[in-house]
């Protein structure tokens, strides 16, 4: 059997409760949540910066094995052509070898050049991952402070969020996809996360617009959703202002006699 839309009403307007009641919990919290996950961001991008560090000293590292053994293959040659300078048969073969020796001496200089190059970017590298790991262990110390803050807060509030979220899930069953869906929307483009209200004092609880007489009398009939003109927000109900207690009279003064 489908909802009246004053069922409809006042089971948006129930959920509307539980959220709230939810919302003055996660406000108690603050911006902490956010604070923990953006520290915990800013130390794995450390962590990536580190890892990359590592990579490059590896690969300068074998970059510098490589040079290394091209200093002894270049130190080979140079004892094989060395043999074979003394034993030339003519000035030709001489110069030829000459040339080679000289060479393999320019590779040998070349090579060592290289691998003080990347001894030397090594040393920077080992100082920039020393300075980030400093700056992780007090961005660290910084989360773990945080942590225990909000871990103590959720804590004291646990039970209770709990229960209203199993309150939400079951009023929210109680609702149809599509108004659940507009409801939800309605709350997160609102400011104060009200997405039903009520017109007080004729005005709409959420924006404090005027809500004009005659739009009040239709939302009070509930035979359809009204929402309001200004913030587009449910409006639920008319709240009827107290009227103003009667000022006592004032006693009577006796007749003189």
């Amino acid at each position: 059997m489908e909802s009246t839309v004053a069922q409809k009403l006042e089971a948006l307007h129930s959920l509307q409760t539980i959220d709230s009641k939810l919302d003055a919990i996660l406000k108690i919290r603050g911006a902490l949540p956010e604070e923990v996950q953006d520290l915990e961001d800013e130390i794995i991008g450390y962590q990536t910066r580190l890892d990359k560090f590592q990579q490059e000293t590896q690969e300068l590292e074998a970059e510098i094995k490589r040079f290394k053994e091209s200093i002894k293959e270049s130190e080979k040659l140079i004892k094989k052509y060395q043999e074979q300078q003394m034993n030339v048969r003519n000035n030709r073969e001489y110069d030829a070898i000459t040339k080679e020796l000289e060479l393999q001496d320019l590779e040998i200089k070349v090579s060592k050049k290289k691998i003080t190059e990347c001894q030397m970017k090594i040393e920077n590298k080992r100082g920039d991952v020393d300075q980030l790991k400093g700056v992780m262990d007090e961005r660290q110390k910084d989360l773990d402070s945080k942590k225990e803050e909000l871990n103590t807060i959720v804590a004291e509030s646990e039970s209770e969020e709990a229960k209203l979220r199993a309150d939400r899930e079951k009023a929210s069953s109680k609702i149809e996809a599509r108004l659940l869906k507009s409801y939800n929307k309605i709350r997160t483009n609102a400011k104060n996360g009200l997405a039903v209200v009520y017109v007080k004092r004729d005005a709409c609880g959420g924006c404090f617009n005027i809500v004009p007489p005659q739009r009040q009398a239709d939302i009070r009939e509930r035979k359809k959703l009204i929402v309001c003109e200004h913030c587009g927000r449910i409006l639920a109900g008319v709240e009827d202002s107290v009227e103003e207690e009667a000022a006592p009279k004032k006693k009577r003064s006796r007749a003189s006699s």
